[in-house]
Parts: C-alpha cells; sequence; structure tokens
C-alpha cells in the first residue's frame, strides 16, 4: 500500500495522519484499486474490504471511523461520539478532541486538508473545491476549533493534500470572475486564452489573513490531475473514478 505521510507526524507521535493513493486495495477499474467512496458505484463490498485494508494498515477500528456525505458546503461538525462508520453525517468539514475516533475526507481532485492542534491535541479534516475555497470553509474550521478547543495560529499544524493545481484546472470567464470578486484573483492563471485555477492559492491567502506561521503549514505538491496514475481525478478520469482520502486520529 502507497500512502502519503505528513512532515508533522514525524514529530508527534501521538497523532496518526496520511493521505491514500489509488493503490493497495481491490477495487476494479475505473475504481483500481483503493477506492474508499460508497456513492461512485464501485462494488460495496470492494469499498468495504478496502476500507478494512487500510484499517489495519493503519491500526485502527474501521468501524470507529467517521466520514462525510460531502456536498461542497461550508458545514462544520464537531463529533461528538453519535457518529461512526455508517452514519456519515452531511458536511464538509469535521473537528474532534476525542482519541482513538479516525476522521476522513475523500476527495478526487478538491483539497483535502488535515488539521492538528499540537497544544489542546484537536484535530480536524476540510474538504475544500473551488465551491468550499470561495465559501472560505477553512478558515471558519479554524475559527471553530478555536472556540471548541482554544486553537491557536501558533499550535496549528496543517497539511493541504494531493489535489487539482492551475495546471490543470481549467475553469470558464464566469468562474473567474466569481474568484476575482471573493479577492483571490492571483489564483487564477491565464494560458492561450484558456483561465485556469489553482484553488490551493486561494487557500493559503486564506491562511496568512489568519496569521498562520509558514511553518505550520505544509503542501504536498501532487497534482491529482497530472498523476491520475497515482490519484484518483474526477477531471482527468472524465469523472469515472474513485475516491482517495485523508486520515487523521488522534491516539
Amino acid at each position: 500500500m502507497k500512502l502519503i505521510y505528513p512532515d508533522f507526524i514525524a514529530s508527534h507521535p501521538n497523532v496518526t495522519a496520511c493521505f491514500t493513493t489509488r493503490h493497495g486495495g481491490v477495487s476494479s477499474s475505473p475504481y483500481h484499486s483503493l477506492n474508499l467512496a460508497f456513492h461512485v458505484e464501485d462494488n460495496y463490498k470492494n469499498v468495504i474490504t478496502n476500507h478494512t485494508i487500510l484499517a489495519s494498515y493503519l491500526n485502527y477500528n474501521h468501524r470507529n471511523l467517521v466520514h462525510m456525505k460531502q456536498i461542497h458546503s461550508d458545514i462544520i461538525l464537531e463529533i461528538d461520539g453519535s457518529h461512526n462508520f455508517d452514519t456519515p453525517p452531511t458536511c464538509d468539514a469535521i473537528i474532534t478532541d476525542r482519541p482513538n475516533i479516525p476522521i476522513m475526507i475523500m476527495s478526487a481532485d478538491c483539497t483535502p486538508i488535515l488539521l492538528y492542534d499540537t497544544k489542546n491535541n484537536a484535530i480536524g479534516v476540510v474538504h475544500a473545491g473551488r465551491a468550499g475555497a470561495l465559501s472560505e470553509i477553512l478558515p471558519k474550521t479554524i475559527q471553530k476549533m478555536s472556540s471548541s478547543y482554544g486553537t491557536d495560529v501558533n499550535s496549528l499544524c496543517l497539511v493541504l493534500g494531493p489535489s487539482i493545481h492551475g495546471c490543470c484546472y481549467e475553469i470558464n470567464e464566469t468562474i473567474a470572475h466569481t474568484v476575482e470578486e471573493k479577492g483571490y484573483p492571483n489564483a487564477l492563471l491565464q494560458k492561450n486564452e484558456k483561465v485556469f485555477l489553482d484553488v490551493n492559492t486561494i487557500l493559503l491567502q486564506q491562511l496568512d489573513i489568519l496569521g498562520i506561521p509558514c511553518a505550520n503549514i505544509e503542501v504536498i505538491d501532487h497534482c491529482t490531475a497530472c498523476q491520475n496514475d497515482t490519484y484518483f481525478s474526477y477531471r482527468a478520469h472524465a469523472q469515472n473514478t474513485g475516491r482517495i482520502a485523508g486520515i487523521i486520529m488522534l491516539r
């Protein structure tokens, strides 16, 4: 199994965090092979097997995993123990300070984000595509962690996982105008009369406004569309594909 581990976990043994790739599971094409999403018409039993393989590899009980029904919103949920693998909440961010509850965000081009408050021992996951970034789900999640756990800018570490980059994410003029109106013109790239969007530029600008130190931010600089042999990509695979995941858990 090929997993991508953020650098920050090396110095924090009480937290497990990683991003999956498309390799190491049992699903057949076009979901080959470690698809973790149930809503993409993959075989249900294969998806369950993929989850159990991953859980065994990372040493957690997959029944305790909380994933989400993601809807490109700015809805954030604090896990209270009532959710489990079979009851995924409808939201696009989860936070918790409870140990032994793995939380997961799934993606196939959108930016998966893992957060860890090193001082107050709290974690979060955020699903940030274009809509989520423009609705400021990331700064809203950080503000929610601050109000719930006392998280501050110096104690928070976060990592932006593999996602589609400005080299591949072509958008139309209407979307480009919206991005400009929202105050993110630097996220737009013009190439041969086409306009491309880099969502991570929006997210990093939001983190800068919040005052998050650059040293606390890690970016996995892998474009899912360019590297679609390693990752699932909604764009590169013409919408017919699986989902990778970002997982984080307090021990």
